[in-house]
């Protein structure tokens, strides 16, 4: 996988970004188990994915119809992946509120996923939680995925600069550490592709457009794809 970078000249943006976390949301899926994202057809076996994250999911601004859970379902059939994603984007949720609704979540699945998307601790930072909290909800939730056999794929964060260097250490070293312990896939930075260029956020400069999320899914399929291999 190529190595992603953090830029200086950026960490006002994406401290912004990351209050997208926290925005409030007025088109998500709750957690009732229904797919998103247009039916077409293809061939091969039926792979179910639970997209668990926070507003970045959800489709804020774009509805779910243009979240990136429905576009990365569209991506993933129009390659030939009999993909099914059921969009589990709650606004404003921390990895603490995550950690408490994801086994739930997973219980009200009809049929057990093949794989789980998880995208939170954007909002962990916005609150400025500690960054051992996020570590514990974090592995907390990649124990219960685990534990259930089902593969599980991280969407990282990083912490802006402006922070201090301490505490983006302890904080941007959380996703690789947990990839490695559960042998997960990850994309160390969500947002990277789209982060420099102001165009592919909405109005608000927190939410991609739809066009920024194409781009986010068009970075991420691939390893997508891998997750369910």
């Amino acid at each position: 996988m190529a190595k992603r970078c953090w830029s200086n000249g950026m960490a006002l943006a994406c401290a912004l970004v990351l209050a997208s976390c926290g925005s409030g949301n007025p088109a998500t899926s709750g957690d009732d188990g229904d797919p998103v994202g247009a039916e077409v057809p293809v061939m091969g076996p039926q792979q179910r994915i639970l997209a668990f994250g926070d507003s970045l999911f959800a489709g804020y601004g774009v509805g779910l119809e243009n979240s990136y859970p429905a576009k990365l379902q569209n991506a993933l059939r129009a390659r030939g992946t009999n993909a099914i994603i059921i969009n589990a984007g709650v606004s404003g949720d921390t990895t603490a509120a995550g950690r408490q609704r994801l086994a739930f979540t997973l219980d009200s699945q009809a049929v057990k996923p093949d794989l789980v998307i998880l995208g939170l601790g954007g909002n962990d930072i916005l609150r400025g939680l500690p960054p051992e909290e996020t570590r514990a909800n974090l592995e907390a939730m990649m124990e219960e995925i685990k534990a259930r056999d089902i593969e599980v794929m991280l969407m990282g964060m990083r912490s802006p600069t402006n922070l201090g260097g301490i505490f983006a250490g302890k904080f941007d070293s959380i996703y690789p550490d947990l990839a490695r312990k559960y042998d997960a896939e990850l994309v160390p930075f969500f947002l990277e592709p789209i982060y420099t260029d102001p165009k592919l956020f909405q109005n608000d400069r927190i939410h991609p457009t739809e066009e920024g999320i194409e781009i986010i899914v068009g970075d991420t399929v691939e390893e997508v794809e891998d997750a369910l291999e």
